[in-house]
């Protein structure tokens, strides 16, 4: 037992010592730093291009969920994966080698696996993991009561990705991280897998609406450059020119925007499929929820939960009830927990 409180303790300082040079010292895999730029990256697409161009700038809540975005992005998410799952994991592989006689991790293929193939199968898992925690919010009653606190956004925005309850963290985190960790996820894997969730969250929320020539440019444009510059272990080419990788870009920019297109909004959420499930009127049918994508949208037309019946833009946001929902962070944080003492 002290062996697994040293873990915990020892993940917790880590994990200061981590968030203190995470700020103090910028760098590619920062964070902090890495919220920053996406989240003004989407401020400014919200200022220039509005979906809504009627909804004020900033819009109503817009610090409040600035100050969501900070306290769930790093006093709850990274502390949990860095220190709770920690215990957690060692726990239940010990476990199994006392009672089976084998270590499961040491076991998982996955630890010879190129890199981009790991984050593939840890983005899916993790993607199709929270499809289901995101359900269960919806049909709980109990689980509900926490998951008001994001559908209580009135007027939609990218910082709305982070307003929510501080125990859907604990449900979240403890159903996908442990997992993912034994599968061998590490902190570097989780990096470059959040930041990509962090990215398409901001724009399912976003008020913007793009074409999905742009978006499937965009996405075939990252795949080029991972490709043209032989990261995430993906060597196809080998010494490349400079040319050479431009075409690779190129051609990936085309392919994306031009072949992958039709296919964008099938496969990937977007602000037009995530409105709808922030929407104040469902049919009596779909009373428990729509679109409960996070990234992708493929498991929401798999399942038969897709609804997109006309387009969005100015539909009421909410659930019944809003009217007498807390409007400050504390009395929101409260919710659920305070009627049941």
């Amino acid at each position: 037992m002290e062996n697994y409180w040293n873990i915990f303790i020892d993940g917790y300082k880590g994990y200061a010592n981590y968030l203190w040079q995470d700020i103090t010292n910028p760098s590619w895999n920062s964070y902090f730093y890495w919220l920053i730029i996406v989240s003004a990256f989407f401020l400014i697409l919200e200022v220039v291009i509005p979906w809504r161009k009627k909804q004020p700038i900033p819009r109503e809540d817009f610090w409040l969920d600035g100050f969501y975005m900070f306290f769930n992005f790093f006093l709850f998410s990274l502390i949990i994966y860095n220190a709770a799952s920690d215990v957690v994991v060692n726990l239940f592989n010990d476990g199994i080698l006392a009672v089976f006689g084998f270590n499961l991790q040491a076991m998982n293929p996955m630890q010879t696996w190129p890199l981009w193939a790991v984050l593939l199968v840890g983005m899916l898992f993790r993607d199709f993991t929270q499809w289901w925690i995101h359900r269960l919010l919806h049909r709980s009653d109990f689980l509900w009561e926490f998951h008001k606190v994001h559908h209580s956004v009135e007027q939609m925005g990218f910082a709305a990705q982070l307003r929510y309850h501080w125990m859907e963290n604990v449900v979240y985190r403890t159903l996908e991280y442990i997992p993912l960790a034994l599968m061998g996820i590490g902190l570097y894997d989780f990096f470059i897998i959040h930041i990509f969730a962090l990215a398409w969250g901001h724009y399912n929320h976003a008020n913007i609406s793009v074409s999905t020539k742009l978006t499937g440019g965009i996405l075939g444009g990252l795949v080029g450059i991972l490709i043209a510059n032989s990261l995430l272990d993906i060597h196809i080419l080998q010494d490349p020119s400079l040319t050479t990788q431009l075409l690779t870009v190129g051609g990936c920019i085309a392919f994306g925007a031009i072949i992958m297109a039709p296919f964008m909004k099938t496969i990937f959420n977007s602000p037009e499929m995530h409105i709808w499930h922030h929407s104040y009127h469902l049919p009596e049918e779909r009373r428990f929820g729509v679109n409960f994508g996070l990234t992708l949208a493929v498991w929401d037309y798999l399942f038969g939960t897709a609804y997109i019946p006309h387009d969005g833009r100015d539909i009421k946001l909410g659930f019944p009830g809003l009217t007498e929902f807390p409007k400050d962070f504390i009395g929101q944080n409260m919710n659920g927990i305070k009627d049941r003492e």
